[in-house]
């Protein structure tokens, strides 16, 4: 319990750095941005006006930086993420919403589906080593080098077209209103296949090898001897013993993978010109929106501290050696 105590303290002492540097992000990059917006929206505005703007992004020259700090905390624990530049008048919280199912549904399902599909070929390819599964390796060593946006372009030239089933981009036909019928949803699985495959190909091939050198350094430890030695079934083995522990390094970099849901696709989004948070980032960077630039940072930030915090969890769980103090 006490090992549970302190990585909760440490990851909200962690959270709390984040959002501080979060805070710090727009006032230590140069530029103004509200003139930035005064700029591209070629309007005139009054000494006033401009005024009411700084004080509404949370940049008012009048207060000091310890006030707009704690005002920004505020802001943050009401669920006030501010305003976005490219989509004024609409609040970050807004347009986070609009992207972050699209990145969930794509990437999410297909990271889960990678993991676990890679992580039960490689138990099996490191279980059975020296046979003829070991063919294998080459061609996933291959595949997991190459980056997932390399292998979209690859998909994009060679099986889409105009008579093609897979569309080239979007996330569902023009046209089409969003709603829960059949026509609808047809559209986003046909659309989610191509930039679905390529994240699946390229992540499953690494969780294959890594889970297969696991199996085979751990299949030569001593507890696995004994547990054959008793006559347990081989299936047994592999599965409670060998498997079990093998797996203990995956979990964290299953964790990160997690953590980085949200903001690790950015290119394949681009590629795909799919509406997820990663799109939505390109644009931010390209339109110096900070507000919304902040919100997907922190978004990221502590996608990342609750997927940590989860794989310690797990560690507590599989491995009962974290469970004993000293």
């Amino acid at each position: 319990m006490s090992y549970l105590l302190k990585r909760i303290a440490f990851y909200l002492f962690t959270a709390w750095a984040a959002i501080t540097i979060n805070f710090f992000i727009p006032r230590v990059i140069p530029g103004d941005p509200v003139q930035a917006l005064i700029t591209r929206s070629r309007g005139q505005m009054t000494s006033e006006a401009v005024q009411s703007l700084y004080v509404l992004f949370g940049l008012d020259k009048d207060a000091s930086l310890v006030e707009q700090y704690f005002t920004y905390l505020g802001q943050l624990l009401s669920g006030d993420l501010g305003l976005s530049f490219t989509y004024f008048p609409s609040p970050v919280s807004q347009v986070l919403g609009d992207g972050l199912p699209w990145t969930l549904g794509l990437v999410g399902i297909t990271t889960v589906l990678g993991f676990l599909i890679g992580t039960a070929l490689g138990t099996g390819i490191g279980w059975r080593r020296g046979s003829w599964a070991d063919a294998l390796i080459p061609v996933t060593t291959f595949v997991s080098s190459i980056p997932y946006f390399w292998l979209g372009l690859i998909a994009i030239a060679l099986l889409t077209g105009p008579d093609s089933f897979f569309p080239a981009s979007g996330a569902y036909d023009n046209g089409l209103v969003p709603n829960p019928d059949l026509q609808f949803i047809g559209s986003v699985l046909r659309h989610g296949i191509l930039p679905a495959f390529t994240i699946l190909i390229s992540s499953m091939a690494g969780w294959i090898l890594s889970m297969r050198n696991m199996m085979v350094t751990v299949a030569s430890e001593d507890y696995v001897t004994v547990a054959h030695a008793k006559g347990l079934s081989d299936r047994r083995v592999m599965v409670s013993y060998a498997a079990r522990n093998a797996l203990l390094p995956n979990v964290s970099g299953f964790a990160l993978s997690l953590g980085f849901i949200v903001g690790g696709t950015l290119l394949v989004e681009i590629v795909f010109s799919y509406p997820g948070l990663g799109l939505q980032l390109f644009q931010a960077v390209g339109a110096k929106d900070y507000p919304l630039m902040q919100g997907i940072f922190l978004i990221i930030t502590l996608s990342v501290l609750l997927a940590n915090f989860l794989a310690d969890v797990a560690y507590l769980a599989l491995d009962p050696r974290t469970r004993r103090e000293g």
